[in-house]
């Protein structure tokens, strides 16, 4: 029996894949000091949740494309963010603007070719997993940022056909 797999997984980022808003809770530019940590403008370190860089490596080892969406208005510092932390290697996929999840998955579907069904996104806002449940995106709803828990959760209710 062949177990069913996404074919694009897409995180959002805040609250997901780092544990605050980068358009309210730290400040632009941020910078990679030489001892590697990243830092906003005021010099407080910014981290992300524990498991992401280990995760994202094991998604693209094992041939899953990633993605990003999010509905941020920080839209440079999300960017500036993603190059410091060096996942840009990662995602195949970026759609990183205001506006309903919805329309970054139609861009998804757009430039990928895949269809909804075959995508899995991770998200802490139940707005947009709702939206994106009533399009046949299976989504999963993160309660403090993405583990490998959660991805194990996701990947088991993607293969079991279930939306949420």
């Amino acid at each position: 029996m062949s177990v069913r797999k996404p074919k694009l997984i897409v995180f959002d980022l805040d609250w997901t894949l780092w544990p605050f808003h980068v358009d309210t809770n730290v400040d632009p530019p941020f910078t990679k000091l030489p001892n590697g940590k990243v830092v906003d403008r005021r010099k407080r370190e910014i981290e992300h949740f524990p498991e992401i860089p280990a995760i994202l490596e094991r998604l693209v080892s094992e041939g899953y494309k990633v993605g990003v969406a999010s509905r941020t208005g920080e839209i440079k510092g999300a960017e500036q963010l993603l190059q410091l932390f060096d996942w840009n290697k990662y995602f195949s996929f970026k759609e990183i603007y205001p506006g309903c999840k919805k329309t970054h998955f139609s861009k998804f579907k757009k430039n990928s070719g895949l269809d909804y069904s075959e995508m899995l996104f991770f998200d802490d806002e139940y707005r947009n997993i709702r939206d994106l449940v009533s399009i046949g995106v299976c989504s999963i709803l993160v309660d403090e940022g993405v583990d490998s828990s959660v991805i194990e959760e996701g990947l088991r209710k993607f293969s079991e056909g279930k939306l949420q």
